[in-house]
């Protein structure tokens, strides 16, 4: 249920786009973003991802809308991306922290493989920013769209199983912690 209601307002935004177009996409977006906020605080589980993203949302899409060019909601991933790839990036070399840690508090694991972790989605945000960017302003916004719903998932799908399967190598077994 969490994972449906994470990608809710992306799912809408594609629907919208297929039936009316960009601005009423848009639109969609921004509202099933505010409506996604309501429905995690209602649970009480709103997290500064969905905060971040709700911010860019309504500064991107609303600049869409208002100065009606759609090249505002195309840059929206990519600075998502950047944001969360900076913010990495920033925890580790700034705090020296990897805040994937702070974020996967049941998953234990040695500290140099917490940084492995931190760089590879570092990089991996870097890449999707990159992609988005060379997609959204080289190809049709329905070129875009589609990439950004069904590529992007299916990336972030894809990579988070290779992290997955790597980190099962790594994991300390509460049995472990204890020695």
């Amino acid at each position: 249920m969490r994972l449906l209601a994470d990608f809710f307002p992306l799912l809408l935004f594609f629907v919208a786009f297929k039936w009316q177009g960009i601005w009423v996409a848009t639109a969609v977006a921004i509202g099933a973003s505010v409506v996604q906020i309501a429905w995690f605080h209602f649970r009480g589980t709103v997290s500064p991802v969905h905060w971040i993203s709700l911010a860019i949302i309504v500064v991107f899409g609303g600049a869409t809308l208002l100065l009606r060019d759609e090249a505002f909601i195309k840059w929206k991933p990519t600075v998502l991306y950047l944001a969360f790839g900076a913010i990495l990036a920033g925890g580790k070399l700034i705090w020296r922290r990897d805040l994937l840690s702070h974020l996967m508090k049941d998953v234990q694991l040695p500290p140099p493989i917490w940084t492995r972790v931190t760089w590879s989605w570092t990089a991996f945000f870097a890449a999707m920013a990159f992609a988005n960017w060379y997609i959204a302003f080289h190809f049709p916004t329905a070129t875009w769209v589609n990439f950004k719903v069904w590529g992007g998932i299916g990336l972030f799908l894809v990579f988070g199983l290779l992290q997955a399967l790597f980190l099962a190598r790594h994991v300390i077994e509460p049995a472990e912690r204890t020695r």
